[in-house]
């Protein structure tokens, strides 16, 4: 496993971060990894260099902090770089907040649930257009102060407010924000490039949450007719059982960026989810970290062929130029 800064601060990641939103996950009558399988892949990940562990105190409905926190329970806490966010409840019947009472209300459910007292990383899942953006930085403020909390970070939310809050932590001489995590992969463009210049200006880590497309781009998915949404998916795959996977997904552009993904990989002798990933690793403009939410130890294998291959630069320009295509 190769490693490397978060961002501009001092603490080392592994180049891929273990993402457990899948874990106690239910999606219609499908639950996506059960506390087996989800200790499985975290024993898998630690023995295969994995130090970065990413969760919410939602995921799950708080089983995936609990399970993370149980096998943490017979390991080496200050080994692993653990990253929580909050903004929905799951303490509070507030939902949706990040006022003071309800962050202070949140983390203490967090840090209970994993079994420590601390976070390396703790992010805003959303930003919260009703609390002043003040007093939720002034909070995670003091979460740093305390010795809670160790970096602060920001999920998807607009450019011009991760600005806002940057430029207000800077003002008031507070913890700002240095970890991000935004929807990120190949074949989204547009939608986040105004986020990703604030990233690299800002000197921001970036740790895109479904670097895959939600399994899109690891080339599974064929085209079963002319028209854009008209996809075959394996039986099992997220395609086959999530009413948002064509919407969120599946586009013109994201089918020019597979072939070109598809194209590198036969080359290099990698699979097209290792040629994804792998982009994303090689961003000249930020610290990348991607986020991956393996649903098997095989895929976990997969995606962590990723560290091992390279980029050519003609390889990054064909798969950019399928990216500036056709929505």
């Amino acid at each position: 496993m190769e490693y490397t800064s978060l961002g501009s601060t001092g603490t080392k990641v592994s180049k891929l971060c273990l993402g457990t939103w899948r874990f106690g996950k239910q999606t219609g009558d499908v639950l996506e990894t059960d506390r087996e399988e989800a200790h499985e892949l975290l024993d898998a990940a630690a023995e295969r260099g994995i130090n970065f562990i990413d969760t919410a105190n939602g995921y799950g409905d708080g089983d995936s902090e609990r399970w993370i926190g149980e096998w943490l329970d017979d390991r080496d806490r200050e080994e692993y770089v653990i990253a929580s966010k909050v903004y929905w409840s799951q303490e509070s019947r507030f939902t949706e907040n990040l006022g003071r009472k309800n962050i202070r209300t949140e983390i203490e459910g967090t840090l209970d649930r994993l079994g420590t007292d601390y976070l390396d990383v703790y992010y805003i899942h959303r930003f919260d257009d009703d609390t002043p953006v003040e007093e939720t930085l002034r909070t995670l403020n003091d979460l740093v102060r305390e010795g809670k909390v160790n970096h602060l970070g920001a999920s998807t939310m607009a450019a011009w407010k991760l600005t806002k809050a940057l430029w207000k932590s800077d003002v008031e001489g507070l913890e700002r924000f240095e970890v991000t995590q935004p929807l990120y992969h190949a074949a989204y463009y547009e939608d986040v490039s105004d986020y990703l210049e604030v990233c690299a200006d800002q000197d921001l880590a970036v740790c895109p949450y479904s670097p895959l497309a939600g399994g899109f781009l690891t080339g599974k998915y064929e085209r079963s007719g002319e028209g854009v949404h008209d996809v075959e998916a394996p039986d099992g795959s997220r395609g086959s059982f999530d009413e948002f996977f064509d919407d969120y997904y599946v586009s013109e552009r994201g089918w020019d960026v597979l072939d070109a993904v598809r194209g590198v990989a036969d080359e290099i002798d990698a699979t097209p989810a290792q040629v994804a990933l792998r982009w994303l690793i090689e961003r000249e403009q930020f610290t990348c970290v991607p986020i991956v939410g393996a649903r098997t130890v095989d895929q976990l294998d997969e995606n962590l062929g990723a560290v091992d291959i390279s980029l050519s630069s003609d390889h990054h320009d064909r798969i950019d130029a399928a990216r500036a295509g056709e929505q």
